[in-house]
């Protein structure tokens, strides 16, 4: 297993455009929690009643133990980031036809297929502990209460894990499918950015009303990872069953992704070096 991430390693340690888009995802998950958090301090902070009682209405979001929740709603915005990065990984075994040397050299099929899940699994890892250092810092900055329980919400860290982990594998499985990595990242950015999210709203208000949207690929993992705790004071049922979706969907969520990687071994074995 070391040996094949040192592989890994030695394919990518030299691609500069792997590095930039490291040290993008490094600087968007920080990013974008600041955008929110720069928002409610902007609101709140206010000396107008406005401020006061938008206040007093949502509390503070990014204070401890709610700010795991928050920084994790608002961290899963950039996943496709990510998911660039791994969509780089596997096409460029068919760019520079690394993939054919590795099997030459003598790896089997499953030691590609496993060095690419290893791949996936160290991404999914890192960025993992990047959201988890992102929210100690937030939450400690935002909490007054000083007897408040840091840890109690901090469950949502292997939510987080998961949701990242079921969408990048997702994001391998268009990038073995299609092989050019242009076009493969556009498929992946405009499905998920555009095309599902519009379809998921569509069966959900318009169509057939029944929320059978839930059931899309990249929407089954985005719905572990529930809204802020201040989105209830809009909408108080639809936020209550934000919540007891959370068991159902995690579940759905790991079928999908032995679903997703069982694909990934299929296609591979199948297909012509």
């Amino acid at each position: 297993m070391v040996s094949l991430l040192g592989t890994e390693w030695l394919k990518i340690n030299k691609y500069p455009i792997f590095w930039l888009l490291i040290g993008l995802c490094i600087l968007s998950y920080p990013g974008v929690n600041y955008i929110f958090l720069n928002i409610y301090h902007t609101i709140s902070e206010k000396k107008s009643g406005a401020g006061q009682v938008f206040k007093m209405f949502i509390g503070n979001p990014f204070s401890f133990p709610g700010v795991w929740r928050t920084t994790a709603y608002f961290s899963s915005m950039v996943v496709f980031i990510p998911a660039v990065v791994v969509i780089m990984l596997i096409t460029n075994e068919y760019t520079y036809r690394t993939n054919r040397q590795n099997i030459i050299d003598g790896w089997s099929r499953n030691q590609f297929i496993l060095a690419k899940l290893l791949n996936v699994v160290l991404i999914t890892i890192i960025f993992t502990i990047l959201y988890t250092i992102v929210t100690i810092i937030i939450g400690n900055a935002n909490t007054s209460d000083i007897s408040s329980n840091k840890w109690e919400q901090s469950s949502y860290i292997g939510l987080f894990a998961l949701q990242t982990f079921s969408q990048l594998s997702l994001a391998f499985l268009v990038g073995l499918v299609v092989k050019k990595s242009f076009i493969a990242m556009a498929i992946f950015l405009f499905y998920s950015i555009v095309a599902e999210p519009i379809a998921v709203n569509l069966f959900k208000y318009k169509f057939l009303k029944n929320d059978m949207g839930q059931f899309f690929p990249l929407e089954i993992s985005d719905r572990i990872l529930p809204p802020p705790a201040f989105l209830s004071r809009f909408d108080e049922s639809a936020y209550k069953a934000s919540l007891e979706a959370v068991s159902n969907h995690t579940i759905y969520t790991v079928i999908l992704i032995l679903v997703t990687w069982l694909l990934n071994y299929i296609i591979y074995f199948k297909r012509d070096l």
